[in-house]
Formats: C-alpha cells, sequence, structure tokens
C-alpha cells in the first residue's frame, strides 16, 4: 500500500484547530499581563483624598491643594490623587501646574479618560485651543462624541480662556513709611 502526500486542504483542516487554540492563548495571556491591577489606596491618603474632597465641596480650594499633596506624600504617582489635585489647582486658575499633574497621570494611566479631558480643559482654559481640539479628537475617538469627557472639553473651549488675574506693579508698589528709630 502506497501513502499519498497529504493535499494542502488536509494540511489545513488539520493545523488549523491548534493554531486557533495557541493563538487565542497568546492573546488572552499578553492582555492578563499587560492589563493594570486595581488600584487601592493606602488609608491614610484616602483619609486625606476625602479631606481635600470636602475642602472643595466647602470652597478651600487652597485647603484641598494642601490635603491633595499631602495625599500623594503617600501614595506618590497615585492617578486619583493626581487627579484630584490637577483639578483643584485649575480651579484656582494655575493650568500650567495642573497640565504638570494630568501628564504625569497620564504616564502612569495612558488611556485615563478624566486625565485627558482635564489638560484638554486645561489647556482651553489657557488659551491653546489648537492643542485643546486634538485633545478633543483624541477623546471622540476613545469614546465618542457623546461621552462625558468629551463634552466637558468641547464646553471649555466654546467657553473661551478663562480670565487672567494680571497684577501690575504700579498695585503692589510699597508705601514709603516714615518710622522713628
Amino acid at each position: 500500500m502506497m501513502r499519498t502526500k497529504p493535499s494542502a486542504k488536509d494540511m489545513l483542516m488539520r493545523y488549523t484547530p491548534a493554531a486557533i487554540a495557541l493563538s487565542l492563548l497568546v492573546a488572552v495571556s499578553s492582555s492578563a499581563i499587560l492589563s493594570a491591577p486595581t488600584e487601592s489606596l493606602d488609608p491614610r491618603a484616602e483619609r486625606l483624598l476625602g479631606e481635600g474632597r470636602a475642602a472643595v465641596s466647602a470652597g478651600n480650594l487652597q485647603g484641598a491643594i494642601d490635603a491633595y499633596e499631602a495625599a500623594l506624600v503617600v501614595e506618590p504617582g497615585s492617578v486619583p490623587v493626581l487627579l484630584a489635585l490637577a483639578d483643584a489647582t485649575r480651579r484656582t486658575g494655575m493650568q500650567g501646574k495642573a497640565l504638570h499633574y494630568y501628564r504625569t497621570a497620564l504616564t502612569t494611566d495612558p488611556r485615563n479618560l478624566d486625565a485627558i479631558a482635564g489638560e484638554g480643559v486645561a489647556l482651553a482654559e489657557k488659551g491653546a485651543t489648537e492643542k485643546a481640539n486634538r485633545i478633543l479628537a483624541r477623546l471622540q475617538s476613545l469614546c465618542g462624541k457623546e461621552c462625558s469627557e468629551a463634552q466637558k472639553v468641547a464646553s471649555a473651549i466654546a467657553k473661551g480662556p478663562a480670565q487672567q488675574r494680571v497684577v501690575t506693579a504700579e498695585a503692589v508698589t510699597p508705601k514709603p513709611m516714615v518710622s522713628e528709630n
């Protein structure tokens, strides 16, 4: 009895299930390896984060910034703390400093929609509308035009730059005082 060489169809049918199973295993393994673990905060940082949120609710932005900075000392590089700190500093009019915090959060979690949106809002408030529009396009490609983050950036762009507080030199010139020795 003479054996014939298997055809291409036979080879395809013989090895396809094994190839599919192997590629599925590789895909699942790589996505499990690359996925970030859920971040749990240190209880001290969690308490400071709560104090900061309470300060924001009370209108005490500087107190909130202080609490968030203390939480950042306890949990360096924590994305939730960085986002809260960035939002508070942006609200005080320090968009440049807020951009630093948003970008630091994005180095840890590059697809964080809140960090991307915060960066876009800060850029729009700073007057960098071209960059804010690029951020908006990125957000719309990630989550769609109707997501709350994209709408937040779009409304900040439509509102325009935030009113800058400008102080003249004459306003802060000290008045000479004569005192007796």
